[in-house]
């Protein structure tokens, strides 16, 4: 039988990047199929950018839209900024697949269809006019059409076998996969080595899932129906050692890197929510490193005992998504107001209250900047990609620690689920952290455990230390002394002090810089967060066609980057694409007088690049 390894047996057609999308039943295993696929192309070389697009239900009704499952993955030899606005091929399991994402794809794209799908129940459920197949209807005809009975398939390849019907069909997304490694000339060695791991305690599913995928290969080479195999060759990129990444994992090892560079445990207190859970999955795997996960009862429990964690000299972390962030409101003043380092990881998605649990959305920035009762400025930093969200991770970590504060970082669904290569970075490459520790009394023979030093920040006593015993609490305290305080002058200047504290964390920026475009011009895109391989990949096709038009991507929300003022003035027009009513503008608008204006979309879906593109346009118009 013909391996992975076989020596391709037809023509091979170049192609610099190639969009997939696979979709089905959210039981049809698409999410590992995607990875699987996605995993094997960063390893070979490839740029990678996708977009896992799953329901909100635990077991959505199958056959139905609702229940639709994708995966959309962007791979190429050339640099790779979003998983593309429209798909080359479109794998679907079923006809709730096809009428779902059939809009994605582009004009005489390929469809590969599992023929099990599309009988009369699956046509009913997808809302097909009169159960009308579009399989043999011609509705199709502007596309490349495969018609392959994968479930027929995979039964077949797995005769002989102990397994039961259901057991079997689970197996059809392995040979899927096994075709598309086939049709774009990649190993199955990843896979199988995937698979001895998932399955080393059940034989009988390891050798069910790898004749799966051997069969789904062997049928891209036997088959003459497909004539032609495709070939995307490694992108130039650095020389490092690279893995793929989501942002939620990224967003962990983040953390733990910080942790160790500042010599600290690291404590995660956590309830689980949609799309934060993954943060807790990645860190319980890290306890080599000191790492310590709690899942606790509820979102204030949670927050409660990572600043207890932070109290007692360990690096207090917790994260949610936004309803869980309101539950942790009360609790994030009370770490400002102690002035202990915490970090709060808010994975945006779709609201308001339940909202769009596994939609994306950037829509809880005025929550973060604002939403705690009483004066209380928190710094806010937002990740822009799956790998950036390691970077901004670990600053979020240096702020907490060096400035004893609490710090938010937004990320979102989008990017949280998502992945793309990461080329790792060396231990050595990161910066040191250095929390402002006190052994000793600092005022005499007398501990004042809120007395500054030049940046307003106040030391960080260990509990335990002899010397060092003070009052804390939730209630104003006094200045220096910590103690309780009811004087009105002393509310006040406590209220600025931490305020000027916050403030002066800018000073700590490197200098703004543009993502592209020239230095003044017509117009500047300012983006933030996920938006930014969209806004990227826009902005350089309109500088391409000429168009005076530059990019920043904002990664301090607040305090924003003092650079920022000056460089606004030098364009003539701002616009301020983003995922949400316009947040971001009005914010902008009110700290710079400035007429930016908003390009918005709030679907729990993410911009396409030509979305940008098209906005932009119409914004340039006099």
């Amino acid at each position: 039988m013909a391996t992975s390894s076989a020596k391709p047996k037809k023509p091979v057609e170049a192609r610099q990047n190639v969009v997939i999308l696979f979709a089905g039943d959210s039981g049809d295993g698409i999410q590992l199929t995607g990875s699987q696929f996605t995993d094997t192309n960063a390893l070979f070389g490839n740029d990678v950018s996708t977009f896992p697009n799953f329901p909100a239900e635990i077991r959505a009704p199958q056959g139905t839209l609702a229940g639709v499952s994708g995966y959309q993955l962007h791979f190429g030899s050339v640099e790779i900024w979003t998983p593309g606005d429209q798909c080359d091929v479109l794998v679907v399991m079923n006809a709730a697949a096809l009428k779902a994402n059939l809009g994605k794809l582009k004009r005489g794209g390929v469809i590969i269809a599992n023929t099990d799908g599309f009988d009369k129940k699956n046509l009913r459920l997808a809302g097909y006019l009169d159960e009308a197949d579009p399989l043999t209807d011609g509705s199709l005809a502007d596309h490349t059409l495969h018609s392959v009975d994968v479930t027929k398939l995979t039964r077949t390849a797995l005769e002989g076998t102990t397994l039961g019907m259901k057991e079997k069909d689970r197996c059809k997304n392995m040979f899927v996969l096994g075709f598309i490694n086939w049709m774009y000339n990649r190993d199955n060695a990843l896979t199988e080595g995937f698979l001895k791991k998932k399955f080393a305690k059940r034989p009988e599913l390891l050798d069910a899932n790898m004749k799966a995928l051997i069969a789904g290969y062997n049928y891209g080479d036997t088959s003459e129906t497909f004539t032609t195999r495709f070939e995307v060759k490694p992108a130039p990129m650095p020389k490092g050692t690279y893995r793929s990444i989501t942002g939620n994992q990224g967003t962990a090892l983040g953390l733990v890197a910080a942790a160790q560079r500042s010599g600290l445990d690291l404590f995660y207190g956590s309830y689980p929510i949609t799309p934060a859970s993954d943060i807790l999955h990645e860190l319980s795997k890290h306890k080599n490193f000191g790492v310590i996960t709690f899942q606790a009862e509820d979102e204030i429990a949670a927050i409660s005992s990572a600043i207890g964690a932070s109290y007692g000299g360990a690096l207090g972390i917790t994260a949610s998504s936004g309803p869980g962030i309101a539950l942790k409101t009360e609790a994030l003043g009370l770490a400002f107001m102690l002035e202990l380092p915490l970090v709060i990881v808010n994975v945006q998605r779709g609201g308001p209250s339940t909202g769009l649990p596994t939609k994306t959305e950037q829509a809880d920035l005025w929550q973060a900047v604002h939403g705690r009762n009483g004066e209380a400025p928190i710094p806010v930093i937002a990740a822009s990609t799956p790998i950036d969200c390691f970077d901004m991770a670990f600053e979020a970590v240096q702020i907490a620690l060096e400035h004893m504060t609490p710090v938010i970082l937004l990320t979102d669904g989008y990017i949280a689920n998502g992945s793309e290569p990461w080329r790792f970075p060396s231990s050595k490459d990161l910066p040191a952290i250095k929390p402002p520790y006190i052994k000793e009394p600092n005022d005499g023979e007398k501990f004042l455990p809120y007395l500054r030093d030049e940046r307003g920040v106040r030391p960080w006593a260990l509990p335990g230390q002899p010397g060092l015993q003070h009052r804390i609490g939730g209630i104003e305290k006094q200045d220096k002394t910590g103690n309780i305080s009811y004087d009105p002058a002393n509310h006040e200047m406590m209220v600025r002090l931490r305020a000027e504290k916050v403030a002066r964390i800018a000073d700590r920026y490197k200098p703004i810089r543009l993502d592209s475009g020239p230095a003044d011009g017509d117009l500047l895109i300012v983006g933030w967060g996920s938006t930014y391989g969209a806004i990227r990949t826009a902005a350089l096709k309109l500088q391409q066609e000429g168009h005076s038009v530059a990019h920043v991507h904002l990664r301090h929300m607040f305090p924003f980057n003092k650079g920022l003022g000056p460089l606004l003035k030098k364009y003539r027009k701002i616009l301020i694409p983003e995922m949400n009513s316009g947040q971001l503008r009005q914010l902008v608008r009110a700290e710079f007088l400035c007429d930016a204006q908003g390009l918005n979309k709030i679907q729990g879906m993410p911009f396409t690049s030509d979305e940008i593109r098209a906005g932009v346009l119409n914004h340039l118009r006099p």
